[in-house]
């Protein structure tokens, strides 16, 4: 199957069950040209190897998930985070994809200071933005929803996201456009407006909001089709705001988890096909 799959890009995630190799001979198999990619995966099976494999397949790979986790105060825990950060971007450069998706982090033990979390997460981008540009790599923040902010990503929106990232060149610093996070804040297409009309839309993300929601929320991902959120009115915002790269579905999901893994690309790419592009 092809026909409509064109943007479609399968972020690893979704079917992490499935080794490297795996993922790659069932995107062959299926007609995938494109993957997200993530660094422990990545890791695990070696950097080099991982970039000889999807380039020899014709595989483009599409972001690189996850840099960030920048918010923390004492200096050698910060230090450490820009060291990973950096090493992240390398990754991206070695693996040839030009977007490294930034979940920001949450706030450090016993704080309640939300704006100097997002100070610090400035100034590492200070640090960060200008070594990424070097190696062809742009940094992606991406806003995670409120239910996150204390833990995990003190950026809840795409306004806070945008705020930080014009601070700084767009070929350095953009944004991660992703419907599982932001569908429910009605000043999202005007914040998607904002940032096409900078050139800050590095990638597009999607997954569906279904209830109710796991223990623990973070697997809370549902299948495209499945939920609450009309994907063709936000891939309808993101090309009016000149978007015309991948669509990546990334999905956290028990249920698909423990899915054959193949079985679960061809639904998804089914779905996309369905509820995106069809």
């Amino acid at each position: 199957m092809s026909g409509g799959l064109e943007r479609f890009s399968i972020n690893q995630m979704t079917v992490k069950q499935l080794t490297l190799p795996e993922l790659v001979a069932a995107c062959g198999e299926l007609g995938v040209t494109q993957v997200g990619l993530w660094r422990e995966p990545v890791q695990e099976y070696g950097l080099e190897a991982a970039a000889k494999l999807v380039r020899d397949a014709g595989l483009t790979v599409t972001t690189l998930c996850r840099g960030g986790f920048l918010t923390a105060i004492e200096p050698g825990e910060r230090s450490r985070a820009l060291a990973d950060n950096r090493r992240a971007v390398d990754e991206a450069a070695t693996l040839g994809t030009d977007t490294l998706v930034l979940v920001s982090g949450g706030l450090p033990a016993g704080s309640k200071d939300l704006h100097g979390a997002r100070e610090r997460i400035a100034d590492a981008l200070a640090e960060l933005g200008p070594y990424a540009a070097e190696c062809g790599v742009r940094l992606a923040i991406e806003p995670l929803h409120p239910m996150y902010a204390a833990d995990r990503c003190v950026v809840s929106t795409l306004a806070q996201a945008l705020d930080l990232a014009e601070r700084f060149p767009a070929q350095q610093v953009g944004v991660t456009v992703d419907t599982y996070h932001i569908w429910w804040d009605d000043q999202a297409p005007a914040q998607i407006a904002r940032a096409g009309a900078s050139g800050r839309i590095h990638t597009f993300q999607l997954a569906d909001w279904t209830t109710p929601l796991p223990e623990g929320v973070l697997t809370g991902r549902g299948q495209l089709g499945d939920g609450a959120i009309d994907m063709r009115e936000w891939l309808g915002y993101v090309e009016a705001a000149g978007y015309t790269g991948a669509v990546e579905v990334e999905l956290f999901n028990d249920g698909l988890w423990a899915r054959d893994g193949r079985e679960v690309l061809r639904e998804t790419a089914e779905r996309f096909v369905a509820h995106v592009t069809g």
